[in-house]
């Protein structure tokens, strides 16, 4: 831009002092709307006559300032709305603790007194499962046999007693299923549900954990169900 050096009273850059030492900014390291056109105005009243400011350049000029503007506060409210879901996740997450949650996992908890539940994922043309429940040493405590599951999920519940009635102490036990599946043996995917013991929160969603009893940090995806109650 060209400007004309001989403007009597002061110079450019002594008018462009006057104007921003005399606005008031709310951030001191922003150009705000009423600093842009404060300098604009500026620019059009010490330009050079004989090379007048073309409409086009002006245009140029505010459309990039109000881009610029709109960016930032787009970003701003982002970062706003992405920290409401943070908050409200890790409200909803806290709300957990003390229930039982499904995950995919062999392992039963008992309390020494309440039914421990887990959960069996039986495929199509299963005619056979045999469920089996063993102590933290792998002695077989209890087993029973399914014919023709339905298929889906299938639960099941263990008392905390062996074949011969006697209540176990409590603990981590561990539960196995093998099937028939179209004429084929194999073993079959199980899952478990677990108490939330606490919840460790982290700077996003991503980053936060369900500390489950007797299985440790889980991720909030982990989860497959929330059990009523």
């Amino acid at each position: 831009m060209t400007t004309v050096s001989n403007t009597s009273g002061s110079s450019y850059i002594d008018s462009l002092k006057g104007v921003t030492d005399g606005t008031k900014k709310e951030d001191s390291g922003a150009l705000t709307q009423s600093d842009f056109f404060a300098l604009l105005t500026q620019q059009l009243a010490f330009q050079d006559p004989t090379k007048p400011v073309e409409n086009d350049q002006m245009i140029a000029q505010m459309t990039s300032f109000t881009m610029a503007d709109g960016i930032s506060s787009l970003n701003t409210n982002f970062k706003d709305f992405a920290a409401s879901m943070n908050s409200n996740q890790a409200l909803q997450a806290s709300s957990l603790v003390g229930r039982n949650v499904r995950v995919n996992s062999d392992t039963l908890i008992f309390d020494g007194t309440n039914k421990s539940y887990g959960a069996i994922e039986v495929p199509g043309k299963t005619t056979s499962m045999k469920v089996s429940i063993y102590d933290a040493s792998g002695a077989l405590l209890k087993s029973d046999t399914v014919t023709n599951p339905d298929e889906g999920k299938f639960e099941l519940a263990w008392d905390g007693t062996n074949e011969a009635g006697v209540k176990q102490t409590a603990g981590l036990y561990t539960m196995k299923i093998d099937a028939t599946v179209d004429g084929k043996s194999q073993s079959l995917v199980t899952s478990s549900y677990v108490p939330v013991a606490s919840v460790t929160l982290g700077t996003s969603t991503a980053d936060m954990k369900l500390n489950l009893l007797g299985l440790g940090a889980k991720k909030m995806s982990d989860i497959l169900e929330i059990a009523a109650g």
